[in-house]
């Protein structure tokens, strides 16, 4: 007795030096302000391994266009526009630091043309390279004619003898088409049929991701937005962002840590004061949790490097199951005769109280077999934090709680009572006809349960952030970050003659208005080969003896001196320019994005689509037109990793069933044939938990499937607390799974209230699932006689 005593005893010192260095580590993290949650949901999503090219691809996207911060500013008039715009510059040109804007200067405009004006004769429209193959000389000797003579032939880029037959003018006007946007009064101006509105195109120094950059950029933006407003009461803010997007993600989370934690630890504490009317069980059932979240939180660190805040609102749910050793343990040192001292019981206790902890890691670390690093890091996270607090009982709580130290009030009395009324399976008619009525129930609706695995229903940002940014992309016209086609080459020169390809069938989309067009580097900078064969049609049609160029010369009555200078002056704006040099002028700044460059041993660049339309199968249209292109891959994420989490809900499906039949091989060799009486519940609260869920019109998507999994940790505590203490004269048991299953309720449940839909599915199905294995566990206790549970 006395080496158990001293083993006891050493094992809390152990424990305590450990929560020493957890409470200095966390000092370290906090006080330090080393640790910054994550907010970015791509964090959660996985990494396609198997594809670098296209995984880069995307990453190139979505890097670009986080940092981009959109803010328009409209009104009835331009001039109030413009006011309220200057108002809102004058507020951000303080912190520069965070918030640049666009040059958008006359010189800015010059610098654009100048890059295209030295290289101007080989930049046709498709219609222009058209015309020229079919259009006769004359055709083109009075259009030159109209250019010359009349004021209203266009805008004229240079002199006449830059661009006599006004190619270069017409695909400047073909580039402008590609954004409604254009330049005003030294702002970028752009309108729909009720408003004009001033475009703020800002860029986001730091990180959008960062906490600290969200803390500073919202409210410089919020009081941006209240200068304007001063300036022009009725000017409409419009603003987009990832910024936004990710901030309010930030804040929801935040309230849904705070939500979930306080709402289970004062449900806690209310049912440990009502069921022990005594701080001290609350106050050691808290600790336990403080240890477990605290011990999680470090080695997560310490292992991942950083937390997502998702896995923090995920782990305040921790505190529903944590609890469940301390309690166990509190409901059994409370109906334990007093001449037995808490070591000698806890020794009793340990093989049920392992095999609980063995059943919720099982339930917690299916979650890691997800391909999601968030999932992991949750899945990670919740198994460390249960494991620390399963030891703060073990080494803890025997030491600190001795015999006849604890008593119960009125409410464990008339619970407790409640088991002798509560109704037993077996083989009976009554208990045959409920069996029938539940099977038939949960088949029906079962049939009924379909399936979403959208990507989107990840987060759910504030219905007025989307609604700008819907608007936005309306008036803006502006592609999606999500879907693309992809082209690859093994140079930068057959990645642009395949572009050009690809662009021969988009046009044939536009037509159709499956798309209102696409952005390609291809339109600035087309191949070598498209130039050469450009330069010779230009050179056969227009500027050859006996062509236009000489049909005008005598038009104008010019002697052939005059058209050999032109001649000779057009074939001087043939240089041409890199795709590298062109991205580093202000001209190829706003197309950055669409150039991967080298990676590996092939270069690869992309085609975004703008306007596109979902309606007639429009996605699968696209995806045909790249079919047969060598090189031109669709990329669609949002559909990609849609169709990911609809394999892994059927892949964890089986892992569910694969984990009923580890933990019952784990329950077997101590329960023996009553094993099946611990799992029983569970299953049929799992199954009839999905019968209730199609019933009610849900969809079914891996979170519903993940807290079925979680769902079997939790539950076979149930059934092992009571399998372990079968005699329905003892209570205790059926104390422990009703405080246990409330508390669990309590933390899961509020999930439940989450807006993301995710999180929402996860915490209704463990709020069902975990009622019922409550209601169904007594059922399936087997009589004292019956069972068989060892002692040792």
């Amino acid at each position: 007795m006395k080496k158990q005593h001293g083993l006891t005893k050493g094992l809390a010192i152990t424990w305590a030096i450990v929560v020493c260095l957890l409470l200095a580590h966390h000092a370290y993290l906090w006080l330090g302000k080393r640790i910054a949650p994550d907010t970015d949901i791509l964090a959660l999503l996985p990494v396609q391994e198997r594809d670098p090219v296209l995984q880069q691809s995307f990453a190139h996207m979505v890097d670009t266009a986080q940092q981009r911060v959109v803010v328009l500013l409209g009104a009835n008039d331009w001039e109030q526009a413009k006011h309220a715009a200057a108002a809102y510059q004058k507020v951000l040109a303080s912190r520069t630091d965070l918030l640049t804007a666009t040059n958008i200067s006359d010189q800015a405009q010059n610098d654009w043309l100048a890059v295209f004006q030295k290289q101007s004769l080989g930049l046709l429209t498709v219609r222009q390279e058209q015309q020229l193959r079919t259009e006769p000389a004359q055709y083109w000797t009075d259009l030159a004619l109209a250019k010359m003579y009349s004021a209203f032939s266009g805008p004229k880029l240079g002199s006449f003898q830059d661009d006599p037959f006004n190619l270069f003018s017409g695909w400047v006007q073909e580039r402008a088409q590609e954004t409604p946007v254009r330049p005003l009064d030294a702002y970028l101006f752009v309108a729909d049929k009720e408003k004009q509105y001033v475009l703020l195109p800002l860029t986001l120094k730091p990180s959008a991701f960062s906490l600290t950059a969200q803390e500073a950029v919202v409210p410089l933006l919020d009081k941006a937005a209240e200068a304007a407003l001063l300036a022009t009461p009725s000017v409409e803010i419009i603003s987009a962002g990832v910024v936004l997007h990710a901030a309010a993600a930030g804040q929801q989370a935040g309230s849904e840590v705070s939500t979930i934690g306080l709402g289970s630890l004062v449900g806690i504490i209310l049912l440990m004061w009502l069921s022990f009317r005594s701080l001290k069980p609350i106050t050691l059932i808290l600790l336990s949790i403080g240890v477990g979240f605290l011990g999680a939180l470090s080695v997560c660190w310490m292992l991942f490097g950083g937390i997502h805040l998702l896995t923090l609102v995920f782990g305040a749910s921790l505190i529903g199951v944590a609890q469940d050793y301390g309690i166990y343990f509190l409901c059994n040192r409370l109906s334990a005769d007093a001449s037995i001292d808490s070591p000698t019981l806890l020794k009793r206790l340990l093989p049920g109280l392992g095999l609980t902890l063995l059943a919720a890691v099982i339930g917690y670390l299916g979650l890691g077999l997800t391909p999601f690093p968030g999932l992991r890091h949750m899945a990670v996270f919740s198994a460390l934090g249960l494991v620390f607090a399963w030891l703060t009982v073990i080494c803890w709580f025997p030491q600190l709680i001795n015999a006849g130290s604890l008593r119960s009030g009125k409410l464990v009395a008339r619970y407790s009572a409640a088991l002798m009324h509560w109704p037993r399976l077996g083989l009976n008619p009554r208990s045959l006809v409920v069996l029938a009525i539940c099977a038939i129930t949960t088949a029906i609706g079962c049939s009924r349960l379909g399936a979403n695995d959208d990507i989107r229903l990840l987060q759910n940002s504030p219905k007025h952030l989307i609604a700008d940014q819907i608007k936005l992309g309306k008036l803006l016209d502006a592609p999606t970050p999500v879907q693309y086609f992809l082209v690859r080459g093994g140079s930068a020169e057959i990645v642009l003659q395949r572009e050009e390809a690809l662009k021969r069938k988009l046009d044939l989309l536009i037509e159709r208005h499956t798309i209102s067009g696409y952005q390609a580097l291809s339109n600035w900078i087309p191949s070598a080969q498209l130039q050469k064969q450009r330069h010779q049609l230009i050179d056969e049609k227009l500027l050859a003896e006996g062509a236009a160029l000489t049909l005008l010369a005598n038009k104008v009555e010019e002697d052939a001196a005059w058209a050999d200078a032109i001649r000779k002056h057009l074939l001087t704006l043939t240089a041409s320019i890199s795709i590298d040099e062109f991205l580093k002028t202000s001209a190829g700044e706003p197309w950055r994005h669409l150039w991967l460059g080298h990676i590996g041993n092939e270069h690869a660049s992309i085609v975004a689509l703008r306007g596109l339309s979902y309606a007639n199968n429009g996605l699968a249209t696209l995806a045909q037109t790249g079919q047969g292109l060598e090189g031109v891959q669709w990329v669609d994420k949002v559909n990609e990793i849609s169709s990911v989490l609809g394999r892994y809900r059927a892949y964890m499906g089986w892992v569910v069933s694969a984990a009923y039949l580890v933990v019952f091989t784990l329950l077997l060799p101590r329960y023996r044939r009553n094993a099946w009486r611990v799992l029983a519940p569970t299953l049929c609260a799992s199954l009839v938990t999905l019968g209730l869920l199609g019933l009610a019109g849900q969809s079914l998507q891996l979170f519903h499937i993940l807290a079925l999994m979680l769902l079997l940790g939790v539950g076979v505590d149930y059934g092992i607390f009571m399998q372990e203490h079968p005699d329905r004269r003892n209570a205790t048991p059926w104390l422990a799974v009703g405080l246990s299953a409330a508390n669990t309720l309590l933390s899961f449940g509020l999930l439940g209230l989450s807006p993301t839909p995710a999180l929402q599915a996860f915490g209704l199905t463990m709020l069902i699932g975990t009622a019922l294995v409550w209601l169904i566990v007594p059922c399936f206790t087997s009589t004292t006689e019956s069972a068989h549970v060892a002692q040792t």
